[in-house]
């Protein structure tokens, strides 16, 4: 499966957002240094700022540059004329937006979303798809938009409003799969929620080619599917790091949200400092021996670190663990004496208490 990261488009969106090129530009590289193969940071119509941007990366990553545009000319020609190695176009599809959004019938949109995509490849450039609204459209109008672009190499299926679980997505795309390609399907979820990342598992498993996703989930409302959250789940528990260098995933989507100016929580997955952090005293007794007791995955093996607190909490079978690692014998005595020292000196870290071991209790 392929990632498309929209970090950048979706974000922008964001109310009170204002990204600028230069933050636009930087946090591209890294995501193009990091693997992407997709990414997708501007929606050229919009303005001279997203313009610039997609001119600066045009013929400068190994990611393709992915320019958003309405199913209309003018959207087109400032996508192509940026430079975009892709312009991904966009109509909805269920009879609810139709009626309400785009005031038009099926027919019509059909048309519209045709001519579009025949104008992308007459001014040279790839055509995308994105079908809003398509996990609340019935199956065979999905089928009849895939019949009318066969030529389009990616039909990404969107879940406009995070109005789907990982079992209704499943079930959508199994259906799918008996009438579709589904080398040219790609998914866009939102987290409204609280299923954005869990959606696009479902949808690896069904066999989708690409799927969009964003750094620490940023986009409109609940934001998207989380490119950390995806890569990780796909690298532990399949073990397919989707072509990502994941050595470097922790630090680079921690770079992309400081040049952004945008926070994320120490308890966020992945990224969040205080999920490899551990206190208790049995927690970090058993960890000393084997880390995998208490973590889903060692946080090295992604570019982040372990830390091991020791202090107050830290019971008997920890402090003799940590005697042991300091070359020091842990007998009763020095075991009771080293505990109390931790609860007046910590919290310490693990290379911390292992020097207060050595300074207290060593020859």
């Amino acid at each position: 499966m392929h990632l498309n990261d929209v970090t950048l488009r979706e974000g922008d969106q964001m109310p009170g957002r204002a990204y600028t090129a230069e933050q636009k530009i930087e946090c591209v590289r890294a995501l193009d240094d990091l693997g992407v193969p997709f990414v997708q940071p501007a929606f050229p119509a919009t303005g001279e700022k997203d313009r610039t941007v997609v001119a600066e990366l045009s013929g400068t990553t190994d990611a393709e540059i992915v320019a958003l545009a309405r199913a209309l000319e003018r959207d087109i020609d400032a996508a192509v004329d940026s430079g975009a190695d892709v312009v991904e176009t966009f109509v909805s599809v269920s009879d609810r937006h139709l009626e309400y959004l785009l005031e038009m019938s099926r027919e019509e949109m059909l048309a519209m979303l045709t001519d579009a995509v025949d104008y992308i490849a007459d001014r040279g450039a790839t055509p995308h798809v994105t079908l809003a609204d398509a996990f609340r459209t019935d199956h065979e109008k999905l089928v009849d938009v895939f019949d009318a672009i066969p030529n389009v190499p990616f039909v990404t299926l969107a879940d406009s409003v995070g109005a789907r679980t990982p079992q209704t997505v499943a079930s959508t795309l199994d259906r799918l799969a008996e009438d579709v390609d589904f080398s040219r399907v790609g998914v866009h979820f939102h987290d409204d929620m609280g299923c954005g990342t869990a959606n696009a598992l479902a949808a690896y498993h069904a066999g989708v080619a690409k799927a969009d996703v964003s750094v620490a989930s940023l986009g409109e409302r609940a934001g998207n599917s989380s490119l950390e959250e995806v890569v990780v789940a796909c690298a532990v528990d399949l073990g397919d790091d989707l072509g990502i260098r994941t050595d470097e995933l922790i630090p680079v989507c921690r770079s992309v949200l400081e040049t952004l100016g945008e926070e994320y929580g120490d308890r966020k997955a992945v990224l969040g400092g205080e999920i490899s952090e551990h206190e208790s005293g049995i927690h970090t007794a058993a960890m000393l021996g084997d880390p995998a007791t208490l973590e889903p995955f060692d946080p090295a093996a992604f570019g982040g670190e372990r830390r091991l607190v020791f202090g107050a909490p830290t019971g008997t079978d920890g402090a003799r663990k940590l005697l042991d690692r300091a070359g020091i014998e842990a007998t009763d005595e020095t075991i009771s004496a080293f505990k109390s020292t931790l609860a007046e000196r910590g919290p310490l870290d693990l290379d911390e208490a292992l020097a207060l071991a050595r300074s207290e209790f060593g020859d």
